[in-house]
């Protein structure tokens, strides 16, 4: 088929970029043609705190990416939806994550479809977003009338998704974020990162934002227990607030935790992923409410195990006791579990049961799930 993907790509960087770049790639192993219609302006300066929303790092190879979308301009959305149109794609695919982008969309869509032959699936991050601002409703309901179908990675979300249409809406796993270089020894790891390799270490990886419980970790990191352990923390993300990082800041201050936090706090390159997975023991998701978490994905491309938060999906993909934990999104809960974990042979079958789990969240999986919903079975 001839296929649109519609949204982030680089030289935009993160989590969006890096799952529709796989996507195309899984798409195009399939032997379809791929175009992606990435942003030549995603994010108003307003919606994006962080430092940059550019990668240095090299253009993917073998991707057609047209960087042609400015989010805030509606003569740009008839244009680049005139332009779908025309080319007259048989699937246009389009991630949804922010009611912001519902506009652009909504209207690109309508244009592409002008033509009697194209079909849209939604790939659904979240329906109702983490941080609510006026305009949610509205938005989202105008950008969901031109969309076929909705494909949603949590349980939660496709609930969600219910709320607002009764258009087809599936639901499979996030797939594994497998195009990381490989893991490296945690000697050398830790050696790239300039930290003692003899140490115990969690990790808290990804952007940092207020719902994602940094602050609860810190907290745990001055349980008296875990520091008997010799429990070390490496935060490696980029802050998306000023407010979050001087809140936390403040925690490690006034617990002294300075010796144990690691702190990695600018935007981590694809490049330089696995060096930070590879040091970790285990990869702590203190979130206060989630979704569902590409981290989850990374952790399992890197076999670690993790402790994660019983909030959102994130307990659907890590099952209690055979590749970690789950905590309640509180301090003492998420301590028990870390040294639960630390407990010798407290998960027997550890390996084993990450390479089992790991297996369930193919591209191929995901893919089909996705064909289906908007085609039919």
């Amino acid at each position: 088929m001839k296929i649109a993907i519609l949204g982030s790509a680089h030289p935009l960087r993160g989590g969006l970029a890096a799952f529709n770049e796989r996507l195309a790639y899984q798409l195009q192993q399939q032997g379809h043609t791929v175009t992606i219609f990435s942003f030549s302006l995603q994010y108003p300066s307003f919606l994006f705190p962080g430092k940059t929303q550019f990668t240095d790092e090299p253009a993917p190879k073998d991707l057609t990416i047209k960087t042609v979308v400015n989010s805030v301009n509606p003569l740009n959305w008839m244009s680049v939806g005139g332009r779908m149109n025309k080319e007259k794609y048989d699937l246009i695919i389009v991630k949804y994550w922010l009611p912001f982008m519902g506009p652009a969309f909504g209207t690109i869509l309508r244009q592409a479809k002008k033509n009697g032959k194209t079909r849209v699936v939604c790939i659904v991050d979240n329906i109702i977003p983490h941080e609510k601002r006026p305009g949610d409703k509205p938005f989202t309901k105008y950008f969901i009338k031109p969309v076929d179908a909705f494909v949603t990675m949590s349980k939660d979300v496709l609930k969600d998704v219910k709320t607002f249409t009764d258009k087809p809406s599936y639901f499979t796993p996030h797939p594994i974020y497998d195009s990381y270089n490989e893991a490296v020894s945690k000697e050398a790891a830790c050696q790239k990162l300039q930290i003692d390799p003899s140490k115990k270490y969690v990790l808290f990886f990804g952007f940092i934002r207020e719902y994602k419980g940094l602050d609860l970790l810190l907290e745990t990191m001055n349980d008296e227990r875990i520091k008997a352990a010799g429990i070390e923390l490496i935060v490696a993300g980029e802050y998306y607030s000023k407010d979050v990082e001087a809140n936390n800041n403040q925690i490690i201050e006034k617990h002294g935790l300075q010796q144990v936090v690691h702190l990695k706090t600018d935007f981590i390159p694809n490049s330089e992923v696995r060096y930070y997975f590879s040091a970790a023991d285990l990869v702590v998701q203190p979130y206060k409410h989630a979704t569902q978490s590409g981290i989850t994905q990374i952790a399992f491309h890197f076999e670690k195990p993790m402790v994660v938060t019983n909030v959102g999906g994130l307990a659907e993909v890590v099952p209690d006791g055979k590749v970690g934990f789950i905590a309640e999104p509180d301090p003492v809960s998420i301590a028990d579990a870390i040294l639960k974990f630390y407990e010798p042979n407290s998960i027997p079958d550890l390996r084993q049961n990450i390479l089992n789990e790991k297996m369930k969240y193919t591209w191929e999986t995901f893919t089909e799930v996705m064909m289906s919903a908007v085609f039919g079975k």
